[in-house]
């Protein structure tokens, strides 16, 4: 009888990319404070000096982590974007929708947030990828509420109610799915696009 080896080889695109998945995962299971090149190690089924050879520090595998899962977020709001096709008002309601559909409405990118969150107000690298990325999703939003005749003196305004609104319905959903179904969440988010757009 063979055993599988403790740990195993990739090519070092695939193997950095594992190594933030693990990093991802292991923030969602245990936590920012539980969230160590050892755990991650564990994780991805590598040794910790590769950890090291591919990241230096866990700073950086952290930071690296919150960006790979902003581009996920984003990735599913562009597909949801191509998939209105070009009427303004339709891709505003892709957009604001497509926070209560997989893969953006989980419980276990919730628990990743909250991990990346708790950051924010103690290592400032993080805090400034949290503010330059929604700084990127609210002028995103006020592109698409200015393409809907939105007032440009009304676009930041407005930008940024409906972000609340989408992060408050979104937190909802992943953290009680049984208060309400996402086909509500979006009734209730295009009812307040038809007030500000």
């Amino acid at each position: 009888m063979t055993s599988k080896p403790a740990f195993t080889r990739a090519e070092p695109d695939a193997r950095r990319l594992s190594l933030i998945e693990a990093c991802a995962r292991v923030l969602a299971r245990e936590g920012a404070a539980g969230t160590s090149v050892r755990a991650i190690a564990v994780e991805a089924g590598v040794s910790p000096g590769l950890v090291g050879h591919y990241f230096a520090g866990i700073d950086a595998l952290v930071a690296a982590s919150y960006a790979h899962v902003e581009a996920q977020v984003s990735a599913a709001i562009d597909a949801a974007l191509e998939g209105a096709g070009r009427d303004p008002r339709a891709r505003l309601d892709a957009y604001v929708t497509a926070s209560f559909r997989p893969p953006v409405a989980s419980g276990e990118l919730l628990a990743t947030w909250i991990a990346f969150w708790s950051l924010v107000r103690t290592r400032a690298d993080i805090a400034r990828q949290h503010d330059h990325q929604y700084a990127a999703f609210r002028a995103r939003l006020e592109a698409l509420l200015a393409d809907c005749g939105t007032p440009p003196e009304q676009l930041r305004r407005a930008a940024i109610s409906i972000t609340a609104l989408i992060d408050g319905l979104w937190l909802e959903l992943c953290l009680s799915p049984q208060t309400f179904a996402p086909h509500e969440a979006e009734s209730i988010a295009r009812a307040a696009l038809d007030r500000l757009a």
